[in-house]
């Protein structure tokens, strides 16, 4: 038995379940069958249509930060992640030392699962009680807007929380390639938030065990649409995370960030990965550090893949503002105490709808 079985065979029976999302068409099949035609249901309103308030000479802007540098404390490239975080809530990491080869297997094989025929990729489809498997995620109402998207979600550490009936065996090799990858964002995340810690004036390590134990991996894919400015693939929101690390496609826009009132483009830089603030963070530093909307548009030539690590506190774990951090000019905790998988829970309840579900989180004034 190889090193991957013996860390990876067995399946916790009773490892968490999470909020089921209600089944819809698939829109991959959608566009298969008629290309032209975009069912009223994915139609969004003019106040939301993909082109409203863009701002892509600010993609430049968006920090690059060097993870080579702040794994040896590099004084300037702290400084630079603290102001990705308190002024961004985004940035892209270089030098984070995931293989290129590893990218571009997970990229590979990931493309090869969703050209499968429909009946094949539903073996893996979501059951009635869960958000794992291939699926919609957050559709919660028959009358809300849906998204232009399927996706592939997949709980990926701890490992006895595997349910490997939703982890893909076609193409062949594809659940070392999804192990591999994972474990890798796992390290950058370890490293990430050391340098989180420290900035927040903590010890390094004070995260880790606590901030990073539940990792989950959700992989959108979006369709070209014959009308991209009359949906969207995924709906403005903040990730629930402690943070998200993204690997996007080389060549293909799609992600958008909410900054100064409009919609930002994430240009993809070659290798990179990005990572955005989630809403543990914006809790922990009582609003320092704000988990950002965001949003994936469509285009209408070219489907586009992306890959989503979610980092997280397992369901146990309280999260408050930490004391420290309290000042002069923020002197009272702008969040109160909630349990994470409280809090998960009741946000895989609603729609994706920007900031909302963080209300549940805050202290009534």
């Amino acid at each position: 038995m190889d090193s991957y079985s013996e860390e990876t065979v067995v399946e916790n029976v009773d490892a968490p379940t999470y909020v089921p999302s209600i089944p819809v068409p698939n829109v991959q099949e959608l566009v298969r069958k008629d290309p032209v035609h975009v069912p009223e249901r994915y139609v969004r309103n003019q106040e939301d249509r993909t082109q409203v308030n863009e701002i892509p000479h600010l993609s430049s802007e968006i920090p690059v930060v060097d993870l080579s540098l702040l794994s040896t404390g590099d004084v300037k490239e702290l400084n630079k992640l603290d102001l990705a975080c308190k002024d961004w809530g985004f940035f892209q990491v270089v030098n984070h030392r995931v293989p290129k080869e590893v990218l571009q297997n997970m990229k590979n094989a990931t493309t090869e699962f969703f050209e499968l025929p429909l009946e094949e990729k539903n073996k893996y489809a979501m059951p009635s009680d869960d958000i794992q498997g291939y699926g919609h995620a957050y559709v919660v109402s028959e009358e809300q807007t849906l998204d232009w998207s399927d996706a592939l979600i997949l709980v990926v550490y701890p490992t006895q929380y595997r349910k490997f009936k939703f982890w893909p065996s076609i193409p062949e090799g594809y659940t070392e390639i999804i192990d591999t990858y994972s474990k890798g964002v796992k390290n950058v995340g370890k490293e990430l938030l050391r340098s989180i810690s420290t900035i927040m004036g903590m010890d390094k390590d004070a995260f880790l065990g606590l901030h990073n134990e539940l990792q989950a991996l959700r992989m959108n894919y979006y369709p070209a649409c014959y009308r991209p400015d009359h949906v969207l693939g995924i709906s403005p929101h903040s990730d629930t995370s402690t943070i998200t690390i993204l690997m996007q496609e080389d060549q293909i826009n799609g992600l958008q960030i909410k900054h100064n009132g409009g919609w930002v483009p994430v240009n993809p830089v070659p290798d990179a990965l990005v990572v955005n603030v989630g809403d543990v963070i914006e809790i922990l530093s009582n609003g320092k550090y704000k988990s950002i909307e965001h949003r994936a548009v469509t285009n209408e030539n070219k489907a586009r893949i992306s890959y989503a690590s979610f980092i997280c506190p397992l369901d146990h774990v309280e999260v408050e503002p930490l004391d420290h951090l309290l000042d002069s000019q923020s002197p009272n905790k702008m969040y109160k105490k909630v349990r994470y998988g409280d809090y998960l829970r009741s946000s895989m309840k609603r729609r994706m709808e920007g900031k909302a579900h963080t209300e549940m989180a805050k202290v009534e004034i």
